[in-house]
C-alpha cells in the first residue's frame, strides 16, 4: 500500500573488512531465521504488529527520530498488545538510540525500510538509479540501525513489481537483498534478516516468492513477505482463499509473513487475526502486520493523530480485542526445520524476466570502498538523490560473483569471494537497458501506486 514508483536495490561487494565496532545495543534478544520460521533464541517468534507512518504521503517523516512522537504511540501499542511495528521511511542522519531503547523496554521490534524516497530504485530506470551513491545511503541505514536487537529485519524493497509487466525488475530487487547481506558480512554487523516485500498482485506473487528464494545461498532472501487484502470481513478463511495460499507456499523453506492486512471495503472485524495465529497456517507463515497505525487519506488508521493527541478510533478497539483473544499455538507451530531453495520460475505472459537466472546485475565498482571502509554518513531526507547518478546501460555478473557470505571469515560457496583480496568478477555489458516496463502515473513512498 505504501509503496513507490522507486524502490530499493544494491549490489554488495567481495571485500572483506574488519568488524564494526561495538556499538550500544537494545536489550530484546535479536530474532533471527530457522528454517521456515522466525526465533528468539529458543522460542518461535510470530509478528503482531502494526504499519508505523504518521503523516503518510503527506507527510513525509522519520516517526522514531522524534522521541517524543515516540514514546506518545509507544503506550499505544503496549495496549494493542503487538511486538513489532514497520516503518517505511527513516531519516538515516537522526539518532534513534532513545525510541529503539524506549520500543525494546516495551517489548517491541522494528521492521524497517531502508529506503526514502529520493533514495531508492526507479521502477522505470531501474539502472541508472542503481548506482554507487544509493549503496551508500543503503548501507549508511543498515550501519544505523543493526547494531540494535530490537531491529527485526530490512525491507529491501517494497512494492516494485506492481503488474505483470514489471516483473523485469525482478533481477533489480533480487540484487537488493544479496547486496545487504554481503554489506553486512563485509563490515563485521550483526545478520540481521533482509527480504522483500511484495504488493498484493495475484498473478505474480507466487513466482516472485519462488525468484527470491532460487538460487545460490548468497542470494536469496532471508524472508518474503507481502500484502494481502483479500480478507474482506465477513469473510472466512476459506472464502477469503488463504486456505489456498498456505496451501500454495506449504512447501517454501523461508520464513513468510503479511507485510500489510487488513481490508477496509466493510467494517473490519479482524477475525482473520485468530486464522493467521492458528495451526492452519502457523506451519507456513509467521504472522503479520495490520495496515496502518495513524488515520490517514486511506482510512485504514486505527488512532486518529492531532497534536499531541492520540484518540483511538472503533478498528483499534476490535484489533486489540482479536489479538487478546488469540494466543500462540504451544510449541514451535509446526515450522519446518529445514528445506531446500525453490527452483526459478520460468518465463511466461506473467513473469517477464529474460535474463538468464543466475545472473543479475552487477556491482558498481567505485562503490567497492564502502565495503572496505564503511558507508559514512547517511544523507538523511534532504538529500540530493541518486536515482540520475548511474549509467542508463544495463551491467551484468553470474548472481553470487563477489558477494561475501560470513564476516570478514572465508566464504562457504564456492562463487562467493573469500575475503578482501577477492576481486569483482566484471559484469557482462549490454547496451540495451533492463527498462521494467509499466508507466508510472503517480506513486510516492507512502501512498498508493497508480500504474498506466
Amino acid at each position: 500500500m505504501k509503496t513507490a514508483a522507486i524502490a530499493a536495490g544494491v549490489f554488495a561487494a567481495s571485500v572483506a573488512a574488519t568488524p564494526a565496532a561495538a556499538e550500544k545495543r537494545a536489550s530484546l534478544t535479536a530474532v533471527t531465521v530457522k528454517g521456515n520460521a522466525f526465533f528468539a533464541g529458543s522460542e518461535r517468534f510470530y509478528i503482531r504488529g502494526v504499519d508505523y507512518q504518521p503523516g503518510g504521503s503527506s507527510d513525509i517523516a522519520d516517526p522514531i527520530a522524534d522521541t517524543t512522537s515516540c514514546k506518545r504511540d509507544i503506550a499505544k501499542f503496549k495496549s494493542l498488545g503487538i511486538n513489532t511495528v514497520r516503518v517505511y521511511t527513516v531519516d538515516n542522519s537522526a539518532d534513534h538510540d532513545e525510541c529503539m531503547s524506549a520500543l525494546a523496554d516495551a517489548g517491541i521490534y522494528l521492521a524497517l525500510d531502508v529506503n526514502t524516497p529520493k533514495y531508492s530504485l526507479n521502477r522505470a530506470n531501474p539502472q541508472k538509479s542503481y548506482n554507487a551513491a544509493y549503496l551508500q545511503n543503503i548501507y549508511a541505514t543498515i550501519d544505523k540501525f543493526s547494531k540494535y536487537t530490537n531491529t527485526l529485519l530490512f525491507f529491501s524493497g517494497n512494492e516494485v513489481i506492481n503488474d505483470d509487466a514489471t516483473t523485469n525488475c525482478a533481477p533489480y530487487v533480487k540484487a537488493v537483498t544479496r547486496d545487504m547481506k554481503s554489506y553486512m558480512n563485509a563490515r563485521g554487523l550483526r545478520s540481521v534478516p533482509v527480504g522483500y516485500s511484495a504488493a498484493d498482485v495475484e498473478s505474480n506473487r507466487f513466482e516472485m516468492a519462488e525468484y527470491m528464494n532460487c538460487g545460490a545461498d548468497a542470494v536469496r532472501s532471508d524472508f518474503f513477505a507481502f500484502n494481502d487484502y483479500s480478507w474482506c470481513d465477513p469473510s472466512s478463511y476459506t472464502t477469503s482463499g488463504w486456505d489456498q495460499k498456505v496451501a500454495k507456499f506449504g512447501n517454501y523453506s523461508i520464513p513468510i509473513f503479511l507485510s500489510e492486512y487488513g481490508c477496509n471495503k466493510n467494517t473490519r472485524q479482524f477475525n482473520e487475526v485468530a486464522a493467521l495465529y492458528s495451526t492452519n497456517m502457523t506451519g507456513v507463515y509467521s504472522g503479520g502486520l495490520v495496515y496502518e497505525y495513524s488515520q490517514e487519506s486511506s482510512d485504514y488508521g486505527l488512532v486518529s493523530i492531532s497534536g499531541s493527541t492520540v484518540t483511538e478510533r472503533d478498528d483499534f478497539t476490535t484489533l486489540k480485542n482479536a489479538f487478546s483473544n488469540t494466543a500462540n499455538p504451544s510449541g514451535d507451530g509446526g515450522y519446518k526445520s529445514s528445506g531446500s531453495a525453490s527452483s526459478c520460475p520460468s518465463e511466461s505472459t506473467t513473469w517477464n524476466v529474460t535474463i538468464s537466472s543466475d545472473q543479475l546485475p552487477a556491482f558498481p565498482s567505485d562503490a567497492s570502498t564502502y565495503l572496505k571502509n564503511g558507508a559514512g554518513t547517511g544523507a538523511g531526507l534532504s538529500g540530493a538523490g541518486s536515482q540520475d547518478s548511474g549509467s542508463s546501460t544495463s551491467d551484468f555478473a553470474s548472481e553470487a560473483s563477489g558477494a561475501v557470505t560470513s564476516g570478514a571469515a572465508a566464504a562457504t560457496s564456492a562463487s562467493a569471494s573469500k575475503g578482501a583480496a577477492a576481486a569483482l568478477s566484471p559484469g557482462q555489458f549490454s547496451m540495451a537497458p533492463l527498462v521494467c516496463g509499466a508507466i508510472v502515473l503517480a506513486s510516492s513512498m507512502l501512498g498508493g501506486a497508480f500504474i498506466l
